[in-house]
């Protein structure tokens, strides 16, 4: 276990002063056995007029901003420090999971039910080429072991295909992402969802912020894609393990460095931050995104301090549903 701060910056800027409608954001982490919030501060300028928290159908943190006030930018930046256990029980777990066949059915019948939407496909795939590159990672000489064929895909493409950091837009088709053999963590993300899926296996996506750095020398490692802005990993269903996560970017199969923020069906679910202005389309000047993963202040052996300067403790569940005027 160590500590771990993350500062989430978002600025955007106009031409002339415009109004602003309701803003949606998800900075907060999600709370696990894995990570733990221990503080947070979260600034918004011009100052909203209600600010409320709640918590999406996923179980993730939502904060839902009202503004009254005009302004040529607008600026959010959250400040949050937890601890995070990296969890490699996902590596040696092999013996506890059920096989994979060419078709999966391990999941039970109440299972299925709940994860259905989270095994069909989201994406067409006429030719099969998605499940037809899946299939690849299937024992050939009875069953597969899942733990083995999850891991070897998420390896494969760390090491195949080539990262090109893209900020704008969704997620590109799984075909195309195949085809390019290039593509952002969300469309690697995607594509190792879809694939996923076409085995039989429920995945989600998942959102939140990695650390690239060493924690013992805090030196940034160069291995590490992803950092500076969020980023986006895979989580997978297994019966005899539950969420267990993968990040194709970076071949990581487990948490370690992951702190998760929003897991969702969709990643059109999971957008960081959206809202709205009133002006003209004309008056948008653009957008500057900062995200900034470390080892949190006053970590030590393991422990990190329960409060640090000009940071707020962690609202309790009662306080975060309070609306603040």
């Amino acid at each position: 276990m160590f500590g771990l701060s993350v500062r989430h910056t978002t600025r955007y800027s106009y031409r002339t002063a415009v109004g602003f409608g309701e803003h949606r954001m998800m900075f907060r982490p999600r709370e696990g056995v894995d990570q733990r919030v221990i503080a947070s501060r979260l600034v918004i300028v011009p100052e909203p007029v209600e600010l409320r928290f709640t918590q999406d159908l996923f179980g993730n943190w939502v904060g839902l901003a009202r503004f009254d006030a005009k302004s040529e930018e607008l600026t959010f930046d959250s400040y949050v420090m937890l601890e995070h256990t990296p969890n490699l029980a996902a590596e040696t777990a092999s013996d506890v999971i059920r096989p994979l066949a060419a078709r999966f059915d391990g999941y039970g019948e109440g299972e299925a039910a709940d994860l259905s939407g989270s095994i069909r496909p989201h994406f067409p795939d006429p030719d099969g080429e998605v499940k037809l590159w899946a299939a690849k990672f299937l024992s050939r000489h009875g069953p597969t072991d899942v733990l083995t064929a999850l891991s070897a895909m998420t390896k494969a493409i760390r090491s195949e295909f080539r990262y090109a950091q893209r900020l704008q837009g969704g997620c590109q088709p799984p075909r195309e992402t195949l085809r390019l053999r290039r593509g952002s963590c969300r469309d690697f993300a995607m594509l190792m969802m879809e694939a996923v899926r076409s085995l039989g296996l429920a995945a989600r996506f998942c959102s939140g912020y990695i650390y690239c750095g060493d924690v013992a020398t805090g030196s940034v490692g160069a291995a590490r894609r992803g950092g500076g802005h969020t980023h986006a990993w895979v989580s997978v269903y297994l019966p005899s393990c539950g969420w267990i996560e993968f990040d194709p970017t970076n071949g990581i199969v487990g948490n370690t460095d992951l702190v998760r923020v929003a897991v969702v069906r969709d990643p059109r679910q999971a957008a960081p931050l959206s809202g709205s202005y009133m002006g003209a389309a004309e008056d948008f000047i653009g957008m500057e995104v900062a995200v900034d993963v470390d080892v949190a202040p006053h970590h030590h052996s393991g422990a990190v301090a329960p409060s640090a300067p000009n940071i707020g403790a962690a609202p309790s569940l009662a306080t975060s549903l309070l609306k603040v005027a």
